[in-house]
């Protein structure tokens, strides 16, 4: 399987974010000739404030916005992993997944579950929750017959997840991003091997890179986008800039690494059976 992973810079202005994901899509896709492409977490809007976020929402299901996806991801017959975005659903909002499939339709939707309240090493404050709420319940999709499983950003250090998705027969992972630099410059790298280890998957993990400005204080996010195989090795890394980076996903590998290393098969604690 061929992936391209999407690394931007978003802001909040949302017209600007969609047309640089469209162009950078629309670039990669014909360079590269993937099946499935990645874009980064809130790629719509990042930052600004809690009341921009609710106006840049969109109810999924027949809004511009999904429909316009559908339709790029239709015309250039890829699945296309719409990072996450701002979700409307009954006057509530969510950091959520859409999937689209080669044919225009949404084949996955995944709604952040571990939203992120915390006070990072350097004094930053981040409160997820003062606009959404979390989800409650995973999904994955089938991409030339590999399942694909969904995940986003903060999730990635909550290893029950990935491990259930293992047990779901999910053989890639993909974690769109806005990963803090602060955090990241030390825990990135480590949680997306250790996570690819764990469920011995490949991880497309597509970060945010660069600065942005949320409630008038300036932060940054670490980018180092990357993909990593089901042994734990670096496959493929962006540079510190708005990019794409690209990789094969080689299943047959993956199957050589389940079948030397059958950790899966011996895990007793996450199935509760000997």
């Amino acid at each position: 399987m061929k992936t391209v992973l999407i690394q931007m810079n978003s802001t909040d202005d949302k017209a600007v974010n969609i047309e640089a994901a469209i162009a950078w899509v629309e670039r990669a896709a014909r360079a590269e000739q993937p099946q499935l492409i990645v874009l980064p977490e809130l790629f719509t809007y990042l930052g600004g404030t809690p009341q921009g976020a609710r106006a840049a929402a969109e109810a999924f299901a027949g809004s511009g916005l999904h429909r316009r996806l559908g339709e790029l991801a239709a015309d250039l017959k890829v699945h296309l992993h719409a990072g996450s975005m701002v979700e409307r659903d009954s006057g509530d909002y969510y950091n959520a997944t859409a999937v689209f499939g080669p044919d225009g339709r949404q084949v996955a939707r995944y709604r952040k579950i571990h939203l992120f309240d915390v006070t990072t090493p350097d004094g930053v404050v981040y409160n997820e929750s003062t606009v959404y709420r979390p989800g409650n319940s995973i999904d994955s999709y089938l991409v030339g017959g590999h399942r694909v499983g969904c995940s986003i950003c903060y999730d990635l250090r909550f290893p029950e997840l990935y491990l259930k998705l293992a047990q779901q027969g999910v053989q890639v992972i993909v974690v769109p991003a806005a990963f803090t630099l602060q955090t990241g410059k030390d825990h990135w790298e480590v949680l997306c091997r250790a996570r690819a280890i764990e469920a011995q998957a490949y991880v497309l993990a597509a970060n945010q890179y660069g600065q942005y400005e949320e409630e008038g204080i300036m932060r940054a996010n670490y980018g180092n986008s990357m993909v990593v195989d089901p042994w734990g090795k670096v496959i493929a890394r962006a540079q510190d800039k708005a990019c794409y980076i690209s990789a094969e996903l080689d299943f047959d590998y993956l199957a050589e690494v389940r079948s030397n290393l059958p950790s899966l098969r011996h895990r007793v604690l996450a199935t509760g059976e000997r």
